[in-house]
């Protein structure tokens, strides 16, 4: 299953550039940064969350993590709970169990970011598969998904 074909033909659409790419076999955001050989400051990782009222998508840095009680303040929700497998194969039948891109406007889902991950001029994430990856600029990628940026998350 290479990079979905949602997403390719959305940057395709949107006239955005960036960069695809093929690399080991991953199962973590942290273990692309290091194939890879980037920091985690500038891998991006995606956490599904279901709260009260729906689901979310978290978007931070692969070396940070969920702060539960900040989002649920800014979310003013106390239900808040990491997504099953069950729910995820649901909402992204296309990609495989922990590599959604962070494009939640495409699966219908709103999309949170920290504000950490504003601080890099490019961004790289799993794009559907545990072998692809894209990277492209931050800015771009704000640009089309119009995230609330918003500081939920603590370095590990």
């Amino acid at each position: 299953m290479p990079m979905t074909h949602n997403l390719r033909a959305f940057l395709k659409e949107n006239h955005v550039s960036y960069k695809a790419f093929i690399h080991m076999s991953s199962f973590t955001a942290q273990q692309l940064a290091h194939s890879k050989h980037m920091t985690g400051e500038k891998v991006a990782k995606v956490v599904l969350l279901k709260s009260g009222s729906g689901y979310v998508m978290a978007v931070l840095p692969a070396c940070y993590k969920v702060n539960f009680s900040s989002l649920k303040t800014i979310l003013g929700d106390q239900e808040l709970r990491l997504a099953t497998e069950a729910e995820i194969r649901k909402l992204f039948p296309d990609c495989e169990i922990g590599t959604m891109p962070p494009f939640g406007n495409l699966y219908h889902l709103k999309v949170y970011v920290d504000e950490s991950l504003t601080r890099q001029e490019t961004i790289a994430f799993p794009a559907g598969t545990h072998m692809d990856a894209i990277e492209l600029k931050y800015e771009d990628f704000a640009k089309l998904t119009k995230p609330e940026v918003e500081k939920f998350s603590v370095h590990t």
